[in-house]
């Protein structure tokens, strides 16, 4: 009888990946292909090929060459999946075509502890860890959602490709010190759920897989999606971020396929009005001045924390194309001074009349002439009533003295500030004209009517001191007037009836 082939032995790694290969030749090429462990009752199933739904996560089937062949790959190996399995073609308590295979489990306390289920809320994002060794530069790395027994299409790999349905949604950054790479996928939706693989050509039990389960709820990073915006002007990306992540690195990306680069110079502090922030939120801001058509693009922001990747949120950026990138027509200044209808010589405007120079101003000095004006304003109306009142008082003042002209000159002079003896005769035919000398050559005349004689007051009198100190002022201040002007007229006193 055919001798049985001793059993093939695999030692595999705690928490590590178990990938093996069987080919049983063309003419099994129709025949079920299966993975199955030796238990007291039989072979328990592992997989096969005609399963094509309710894979359990963490395994896969796929056909390789030459036709006849097949693998299967484990991931997560714990204690208890040791033990005795076979790979067939057929039945395997039927069919001869099977392959013992003795798996042993043994620990590495330096190989890497990853997560095998992650929960993430709808609109948010899921960070994927996948191992790697930074030495093997030839080999190819790719991520994968699993669809039935296999891997689907390829979603990343380090190469630069990305599936068009996933355009600005994932990234994959490398960790050459811990031997990792982290994957991101953002913009989650309810049909991302599922297992997904980290995939390697060259070291099979570096690759792994991850369950995602996608939940209802609210991300943390909240903020604008989509952002428009027209070139040259300036235009700012805002993350608000909650308390939990005050202590945590931000950053602000710009995502390509090969992966997201990180962006300088960013401003972090309170939400400013018009951010749909929580009320203890804090904000991180990426501003673009000016903003050009070639930064139209996704842009990601997120945290981390000693170097561990956490959530992020994407924004898109569209940019267009301004009227006028070199004239801005919101800061046209029109010259008003010409008919509207007319038209300068050579048909048009000159440019010196369309544009004046305008410059745009800042929000900052938009805020500062506002605050300006409200302080001026109640100032002005302060200024405006002192005015008036003093003027009121100078008219009242004004009122109560005797307008006297000396020359060209005016003043007002109290008519009781000097001593005048003034003798009214009544007469009622003769016109009486009184003539006092005023420092020589000048004179003030009074001339009086016949009605107006009889009902003439008599002078208020004062003292003869004080008569004498302010007639001899007012002598001396008419003298040097009178000097003064140019037209050397006469002056004259005249007293209203």
């Amino acid at each position: 009888p055919p001798v049985p082939e001793d059993a093939e032995l695999f030692y595999v790694k705690l928490r590590s990946t178990w990938t093996v290969t069987c080919g049983f030749g063309e003419e099994t090429v129709e025949l079920r292909k299966y993975l199955c462990k030796k238990e007291k009752d039989g072979c328990r199933n592992i997989i096969n090929s005609f399963q094509s739904e309710d894979v359990p996560g963490g395994l896969q089937l796929t056909f390789e060459s030459p036709p006849g062949s097949f693998r299967v790959t484990m991931t997560e190996m714990d204690w208890e999946d040791a033990g005795l399995y076979y790979c067939g073609a057929g039945d395997y308590e039927k069919d001869n075509t099977k392959k013992e295979l003795d798996v042993f489990i043994y620990e590495d306390k330096n190989f890497p502890h990853l997560k095998t289920n992650i929960t993430a809320k709808i609109g948010g994002s899921a960070s994927f860890e996948c191992l790697y060794d930074p030495l093997l530069n030839s080999s190819s790395r790719f991520w994968c959602k699993q669809r039935g027994r296999q891997c689907g299409n390829t979603i990343i790999d380090n190469t630069g490709r990305v599936e068009d349905s996933y355009e600005g949604r994932v990234a994959m950054f490398e960790n050459p010190e811990n031997k990792t790479v982290t994957i991101i996928l953002n913009q989650l939706q309810e049909k991302d759920k599922g297992t997904y693989w980290c995939m390697s050509n060259q070291l099979r039990e570096q690759q792994s897989s991850t369950e995602l389960t996608v939940v209802p709820g609210e991300p943390a990073l909240t903020g604008k999606k989509a952002v428009e915006a027209q070139a040259g002007s300036r235009v700012n990306l805002t993350c608000c971020y909650p308390c939990k992540y005050y202590s945590y690195e931000k950053y602000w990306c710009r995502w390509s396929k090969t992966g997201c680069a990180m962006l300088p110079a960013l401003q972090q502090g309170l939400p400013q009005p018009g951010d749909a922030c929580e009320p203890n939120a804090r904000t991180v801001v990426l501003s673009l001045d000016p903003a050009a058509e070639e930064d139209e693009g996704w842009y990601w922001c997120g945290v981390k924390r000693n170097g561990v990747f956490g959530e992020t949120m994407a924004v898109e950026l569209r940019v267009s194309a301004g009227r006028d990138a070199k004239l801005s027509p919101e800061f046209l200044d029109v010259d008003s001074s010409h008919d509207p209808g007319a038209v300068p010589p050579g048909g048009a405007h000159s440019d010196a009349e369309v544009r004046k120079g305008a410059a745009p101003e800042s929000s900052d000095e938009s805020h500062g002439s506002n605050t300006l004006a409200l302080v001026l304003g109640p100032l002005a109306g302060l200024i405006l009533i002192v005015v008036t009142a003093f003027a009121i008082v100078k008219y009242r003042q004004l009122k109560r003295s005797d307008l006297v002209s000396v020359g060209s000159y005016r003043t007002n002079i109290s008519m009781s500030d000097f001593e005048s003896v003034r003798d009214f005769s009544a007469s009622n035919s003769v016109k009486e004209t009184h003539e006092t000398p005023i420092g020589g050559d000048e004179f003030i005349t009074t001339t009086d009517t016949p009605d107006s004689a009889a009902n003439t007051t008599k002078a208020k009198r004062s003292s003869k001191e004080e008569a004498d100190l302010a007639y001899s002022s007012f002598l001396a201040t008419s003298s040097s007037i009178a000097q003064a002007s140019s037209g050397g007229d006469s002056a004259v006193l005249d007293v209203s009836p």
